[in-house]
């Protein structure tokens, strides 16, 4: 029975692996930064990576690529680990990581957008009504009524209107974060094909180092790496969001993807928002309101509609 689920499994796992590191992550992005905390988790993943590949495969670099699995990978590193999580890492900043990971609920929307343009992947009628439910989830949740206070000296035409409960910014990278991993993950099943998940992943990662890298020598930003080293508590949540994040989560969204279709894979990995919500009022005492709720499930439902 179970061996005819992988791919469920696998994708059942990811959500629970993504919940786990989008908390510890947005932990550790308090503590140390964005920048840092995106160039450390990614070397702490390439460690671990590197020392599967030694035992499952006897080499720490993936030789057995081909030109094809190094090009398209790369690439796909480049715009889901370096420019999409960038953005999606300094959002949990700003709005926290359980509405950022909300917004990302449109990544499946975008993927599909994105297959259909680059791999001339069709959208039907059922997937439009998807993606609008999935917006509306969104928005139902990240919009809130005017308060009383803001509704004095008002004219009366004007108190029904709504507000942006969540900064502007803050939504805006959630979106970008969005945007990267549904094109990444276009991209890295374009360019991975029938390689080993986890190498395929070690790529993605080798470049995603290279790419901050980069981004941290053009800001000056080493000094604030090296505190970030320095800082324990930081370090602890790292290592926790390396491991369940770029480590077992992009791998085994890759093995889901291998073994089920993508519109069933991609609908279990959706979950993640509904997941996020109990930890998140419980390890970071956010205030959890049931349009919120109401908002989480709708986008997953609508996510779910978008993939039949």
């Amino acid at each position: 029975m179970f061996q005819n689920l992988q791919g469920e499994l696998a994708a059942l796992l990811t959500a629970v692996f993504w919940t786990v590191t989008a908390l510890a992550f947005e932990s550790a992005s308090k503590k140390a930064g964005s920048l840092s905390v995106n160039l450390l988790r990614l070397i702490i993943a390439l460690i671990y990576l590197s020392l599967f590949s030694l035992f499952t495969k006897g080499t720490l670099i993936p030789f057995d690529a081909s030109v094809h699995n190094w090009i398209w990978l790369s690439v796909s590193g480049v715009i889901g680990f370096v420019i999409g999580d960038l953005l999606l890492f300094q959002s949990y900043v700003v709005i926290g990581a359980r509405i950022s990971m909300l917004v990302m609920a449109l990544s499946p929307p975008i993927a599909a957008v994105s297959g259909w343009l680059i791999l001339g992947e069709r959208m039907n009628p059922i997937s439009i009504l998807g993606m609008v439910i999935t917006l509306t989830g969104i928005i139902l949740a990240i919009l809130g009524r005017k308060t009383n206070s803001d509704r004095k000296n008002e004219p009366a035409s004007s108190r029904f209107r709504y507000r942006l409960k969540y900064p502007v910014k803050g939504l805006l990278l959630a979106l970008g974060g969005a945007a990267g991993q549904g094109i990444g993950l276009v991209i890295s099943k374009y360019g991975m094909g029938n390689y080993n998940a986890f190498a395929a992943t070690q790529i993605r990662v080798i470049t995603g180092v290279i790419g901050f890298a980069m981004v941290i020598t053009a800001y000056g930003g080493w000094k604030r790496v090296k505190s970030a080293i320095q800082n324990v508590p930081a370090m602890k949540s790292l290592s926790l969001g390396a491991f369940f994040g770029p480590f077992l989560g992009v791998s085994f969204s890759l093995l889901a993807v291998r073994y089920t279709s993508s519109g069933i894979a991609s609908t279990i990995m959706s979950i993640t928002p509904v997941l996020i919500i109990a930890p998140s009022a419980l390890f970071f005492h956010e205030k959890v309101t049931f349009r919120e709720i109401t908002g989480a499930v709708m986008a997953v439902t609508g996510v779910s509609l978008f993939f039949l």
